[in-house]
């Protein structure tokens, strides 16, 4: 996966925010796509964009968290395209709550998209990507899969789990399959729809939420998250961070550890006062 013409793409989430943005630019680049999503407008969309760009684009309504439709979903893209060499896990949803005022069905709802979609898709397309001989395989992670964040204990067990399977992947392809790029991806705050779409429990006020993240956190397109993403599989790097937000964060619980969470907790008490 040195470059990504004429390679086959497949890419989950992609209706909106970095989904269709890598899908854009995949298809820049000379690849063909597979573009996926549960809501039909928003794929629709990304496919006569893709369409207008040029590239062969295969698409299908999908939700990742329903095994037996993704297993399906990875033998029509291979018999449609003839092959595929790499998948983009990138569907993913948020919910903000704290664990005390939470229900199990919050935590399992996102569990089930953004870690075991995942899993879903990494197993439905490892067959097809290995016999293809030149493939990668890219999970989307976040920078919460880097430190806990006070309400975001769902999202956290889910994307640091994704950074755990990942990266385990990555080093069973290095020993058994070395033909098979594995990437985990953290982004940082990047302009999308996630936030204004997250669910709440509890008194969480998610519009007013929502605003502060994409007035102050959200610092990098969907359009450059895409390109740095796609250059980081072409260089075959294993992790890659998204925005200076993910580095300097990363590059801070290095140095701190632990002590981060107290930080951490102090800074959202200061952002939560002025949500409010």
């Amino acid at each position: 996966m040195k470059d990504f013409r004429d390679k086959v793409v497949v890419i989950t989430g992609a209706g909106s925010g970095i989904g269709r943005e890598l899908a854009l630019a995949a298809a820049k680049r000379g690849a063909k796509v597979a573009i996926s999503d549960v809501d039909p407008d928003g794929l629709a969309t990304t496919e006569r964009l893709v369409k207008e760009s040029g590239a062969q684009v295969h698409s299908q309504l999908l939700n990742v968290a329903e095994r037996e439709a993704v297993l399906t979903y990875a033998d029509t893209v291979a018999e449609h395209f003839g092959r595929v060499n790499a998948v983009v896990n990138n569907a993913g949803i948020a919910h903000h709550g704290e664990v005390e005022t939470m229900e199990f069905k919050d935590i399992e709802r996102i569990m089930d998209v953004d870690y075991w979609g995942v899993v879903n898709g990494t197993k439905a397309f490892l067959p097809h990507i290995i016999a293809s001989g030149d493939g990668a395989i890219v999970n989307i992670s976040s920078l919460f899969g880097l430190l806990a964040e006070p309400g975001q204990s769902a999202y956290n067990s889910a994307k640091f789990a994704v950074r755990g399977f990942t990266e385990a992947l990555r080093q069973e392809m290095l020993l058994d399959h070395p033909e098979v790029k594995v990437t985990c991806v953290h982004p940082g705050g990047i302009k999308t729809a996630v936030a204004r779409n997250a669910t709440t429990s509890g008194s969480h006020d998610q519009k007013a939420s929502a605003e502060f993240f994409d007035k102050y956190l959200a610092r990098t397109s969907a359009a450059k998250a895409a390109q740095i993403i796609l250059r980081a599989v072409e260089k075959e790097n294993g992790r890659v961070l998204v925005g200076a937000d993910a580095k300097v964060i990363d590059l801070g619980v290095r140095l701190v550890g632990s002590w981060y969470q107290g930080i951490t907790a102090k800074v959202t008490k200061l952002a939560l006062s002025r949500i409010g």
